[in-house]
């Protein structure tokens, strides 16, 4: 079988989504690899390590569309809401699609997807099940967002983040507050426990306690009894409006005290919950900063405005929607590593051959026959 890797035609997308580490799983596997030429330049691979590993390099995108029969994106159209529909054209009945789709939050461009007949497969549904850890990019592309959000957040804030002793005095060391203990909060806590901040975190789920504890974290105890604070696939659920409107005066404190706030909190397929509002905005230090990774979802800061770095009330709030680009070559690699291990998957003896009673198949299909097959998809 063919793998097409088209060059991402989302504006500022550096990433790619197979690097030339990656081919020889995927040739293990019975598959050729068709590349467009310049794929991988900006996430810094350049065609010729490509070659070397065996790749075949296409000319233009539609050649690489019109060949393959299996087509891997970063950013699939529903994840590339600027140009993803320019791909729709190109795809063909059969023919496998593979990325980040957002089958969740955009349902009509999921159809348009099935219209083409291509069988889609969305990257982000992932079961997080022990089988399928090599697999789940969405979990990747999250470490490489908690980490460079601290970075960021170092760069934007006045003061250092280490205590450091000094001619002059003594340094105190910035205080770090990260909401939500996911994959990126759990990053983000250890990156800026490594930089020598005092770092604490906040997560509707006790049971991330020891979690946040292992990266050298301090569980912000709140006094509230959340619900249901998690589904059957690990991720936190949504809370009741009175919920979060009593975690929003219990946290006022402890972010009025904090340098820094990283927020990472979202529900999948639903309005991120707002957990910063104005007026804790007001009441924090002048030159404090917020990341709010959560802005592609509506945001968790009350001010965030979508793709945008602002200053209010003298606090920064950055609302950068892909954080994982900034970082091209290692996301592009544990990317590309997901995917090698994913493919393989669905191929036998050289063809495609999906077992839908596999929960890794059945989770992440999401378009057959013209046809939305996926559950949730649906029900979104």
């Amino acid at each position: 079988m063919i793998v097409g890797v088209p060059t991402e035609s989302y504006p500022g997308e550096r990433r790619v989504a197979t690097v030339p580490a990656a081919l020889p799983l995927l040739q293990k596997a019975g598959c050729e690899i068709l590349l467009q030429k310049g794929a991988g330049v900006a996430a810094g691979y350049d065609d010729e390590a490509y070659v070397a590993k065996g790749a075949r390099l296409a000319e233009s995108r539609e050649e690489v569309f019109a060949k393959a029969d299996i087509i891997t994106q970063v950013l699939c159209h529903g994840a590339n809401d600027k140009t993803g529909a320019e791909d729709l054209p190109l795809l063909r009945k059969g023919q496998v699609l593979i990325g980040f789709l957002r089958p969740l939050g955009s349902p009509e461009t999921v159809a348009q997807i099935a219209a083409t007949g291509a069988t889609a497969f969305a990257i982000e549904l992932m079961p997080r099940i022990t089988r399928s850890q090599s697999m789940d990019a969405l979990s990747a592309m999250a470490t490489v967002c908690g980490y460079k959000a601290v970075l960021e957040a170092a760069d934007l804030l006045p003061r250092f983040f280490p205590m450091l002793t000094t001619a002059a005095g003594t340094i105190t060391p910035a205080r770090v507050l990260v909401l939500g203990a996911g994959v990126a909060g759990l990053q983000a806590i250890a990156t800026a426990r490594r930089l020598g901040a005092v770092v604490s975190a906040y997560d509707v789920r006790a049971a991330v306690k020891e979690q946040i504890a292992s990266v050298g974290g301090r569980f912000v105890e709140l006094p509230l009894e959340a619900g249901q604070s998690q589904d059957a696939r690990g991720y936190a659920t949504a809370q009741s409006e009175s919920f979060l409107e009593r975690q929003r005066e219990v946290l006022t404190k402890v972010i009025a005290e904090s340098d820094v706030v990283i927020s990472t909190a979202v529900v999948p397929g639903q309005k991120a919950p707002i957990l910063v509002t104005a007026d804790m905005v007001k009441g924090m230090t002048r030159g404090s900063v917020i990341i709010d990774l959560a802005a592609e979802r509506g945001g968790n800061c009350e001010l965030t405005q979508p793709n945008k770095t602002i200053v209010e009330h003298g606090v920064t709030i950055v609302g950068t929607f892909n954080f994982a680009a900034t970082v091209p070559y290692h996301a592009s690699q544990m990317y590309a590593r997901n995917l090698a291990t994913f493919i393989p998957h669905l191929i036998k003896d050289g063809a495609l051959a999906l077992d839908r009673e596999d929960e890794i198949v059945r989770e992440t299909l999401v378009t057959e026959g013209g046809e939305v097959v996926n559950l949730r998809a649906r029900a979104s």
